[in-house]
């Protein structure tokens, strides 16, 4: 029996072997209440509360915050939330926005100073701002009146619209008292918070839940439930056991557990594109990836197919560069068939085994679901049959985010990581992870990569103002990302929601980063 037969074997055993316990919890008294894992799975971010550090969690956090801007439930338009609408100039550099009449949820007026303090905050990275580096372009951010927001940039940029879909506003008169390297890690945001949102905060219940309660005065109508509550789990599993036992109404659940729910008429099963493209990183850094005959060796070594078939149950496209859209791939771009035999030969002839040879190699992810688990499983075993020996190791978000954005880092901690970043629906929005000046602490490209033809290709496409050529740029960034592979690109994978029949016009996209889109939670509603 070779190692992925016993691997395969061994999982089979784990599953069938395994059971959830559901934690203890002391539920809040019900009125019209929803309850949901709504930071449950590799959209949520359970125990952020402050969305200028949010790489996910918008599902839960767009429900007492929101932006000026967002995505349609579909994720195929912007359109405007508190800005009742916006204009870009010819040149498309300058931005403005013309804004709802609003109240914060202590009944202060949203103005267009609440708008500008937050820009300037979300370009601030003493903030704590993940967004800083996505709004590089931005040279100002003008109120000219209540009413109105003027942003100006030193260029184009295709994808300033998309970063500001993740710009929750924030009430200056509550936070302009706080110096801006103090407030990421002040208790406002786990303690007091206010949005503009159908619901407010309530209260937060340490490691167990979060309760908001209706905002009666909404500007879109008072919400049909009175209260949402938002339970953490320690992992899907749990959370599915309490969706099933009826402690909660909604969850994010892996592929895998899917076929358990669709035929089950207690249940809706929701389902759609994650516009996440999963990779395996080379960290540039380290020396042991500097021949690209090595990295497409472990390319070549990974069956990516048997993967999407035998663990994402076929609900997952093949990627070769970061896109999977057929307008953005190249027909001539390489594969990278499964030949372990092509793997090991190019090792050989890179000198693999001078390199590392069978040295151990952090393979580094913030994926903790079980099928994360089985994948990371699958890649080390398929790996190690090539000489190249993996060592899985999964963190919670916070702890993958201060190892692989520090930057002094400890290369040995993060020699690979198993990640995913944002391909969409703006194709612009990978530029971050692969553009030579995002490398920490300008940005999040962890794997540091260097490479100029990729840069000036990312650099094209973003400052391209013809649209009808936007096409053929972002084509060019998937040829170089095929060709000299600052990734291994694996695959984009469908994501899963299952949500209690009784639960009404509830609308959830599994969108990357959990959002934000237009959910519509003040229209929510839970049958008796």
């Amino acid at each position: 029996m070779n190692r992925l037969t016993r691997l395969s074997s061994a999982l089979a055993v784990a599953a069938m072997m395994a059971t959830t316990a559901v934690p203890a919890f002391t539920a809040p008294a019900k009125a019209a209440t929803l309850s949901g894992g709504f930071d449950v799975g590799p959209g949520g971010f359970q125990g952020n509360f402050n969305p200028l550090a949010a790489t996910s969690g918008f599902t839960w956090l767009s429900t007492y915050y929101e932006p000026l801007i967002a995505y349609d439930e579909k994720l195929q338009k912007v359109v405007g939330v508190l800005a009742s609408s916006y204009q870009v100039s010819d040149d498309q550099r300058t931005y403005t926005f013309k804004l709802a009449d609003a109240k914060w949820h202590d009944g202060q007026p949203f103005t267009a100073k609440d708008a500008k303090f937050t820009m300037e905050l979300a370009k601030d990275a003493k903030s704590g701002s993940v967004l800083a580096a996505r709004l590089k372009a931005v040279s100002s951010v003008e109120a000219p009146d209540d009413k109105t927001l003027v942003v100006k940039l030193d260029a184009p940029s295709a994808s300033l619209l998309d970063t500001m879909t993740k710009v929750m506003m924030l009430p200056e008169h509550a936070l302009s008292k706080i110096p801006a390297d103090q407030l990421a890690k002040n208790t406002w945001w786990s303690t007091s918070p206010i949005g503009t949102g159908p619901f407010k905060f309530s209260k937060y219940v340490t490691d167990q839940y979060v309760e908001l309660t209706a905002n009666t005065d909404y500007r879109g109508g008072k919400p049909v439930l009175e209260k949402l509550i938002n339970r953490y789990f320690a992992d899907p599993a749990a959370a599915i056991a309490a969706l099933r036992a009826g402690e909660i109404q909604f969850t994010y659940v892996d592929s895998n557990d899917v076929p358990t729910f669709k035929d089950n008429d207690a249940f809706k099963v929701i389902e759609g594109d994650s516009f996440v493209v999963n990779y395996l990183g080379f960290n540039h850094d380290s020396p042991i990836w500097k021949d690209l005959k090595i990295r497409q060796a472990v390319m070549h070594a990974i069956d990516r197919n048997a993967i999407i078939q035998s663990l994402y149950g076929g609900a997952a496209k093949q990627a070769n560069c970061a896109y999977v859209a057929d307008q953005l791939v190249p027909k001539d771009v390489d594969p990278y068939a499964y030949d372990p035999e092509k793997a090991k030969q190019l090792l050989e002839e890179a000198g693999w085994a001078e390199i590392n040879g069978d040295k151990p190699i952090t393979l580094l992810t913030y994926y903790t679901t079980p099928l994360a688990a089985n994948v990371m499983a699958a890649v080390q075993a398929m790996l190690a049959q090539v000489g190249i020996n993996v060592t899985p190791r999964a963190v919670d978000t916070p702890t993958y985010n201060s190892i692989v954005l520090n930057p002094t880092p400890d290369v040995s901690q993060f020699q690979m990581v198993f990640a995913g970043l944002q391909n969409g629906p703006d194709p612009g929005s990978i530029n971050v992870g692969l553009n030579e000046k995002q490398i920490p602490p300008a940005g999040p490209n962890v794997v540091r990569a260097r490479m100029p033809d990729l840069t000036a290709a990312l650099d094209a496409a973003l400052g391209e103002t013809d649209l009808s050529k936007r096409t053929e740029r972002y084509q060019e960034v998937c040829k170089v990302m095929n060709s000299k592979l600052p990734w291994g690109t694996l695959w984009v994978a469908n994501r899963y929601g299952v949500v209690s029949s009784k639960v009404k016009d509830f609308i959830w996209t599994p969108a990357p980063g959990g959002g934000p889109y237009q959910a519509h939670p003040e229209k929510w509603s839970l049958a008796e």
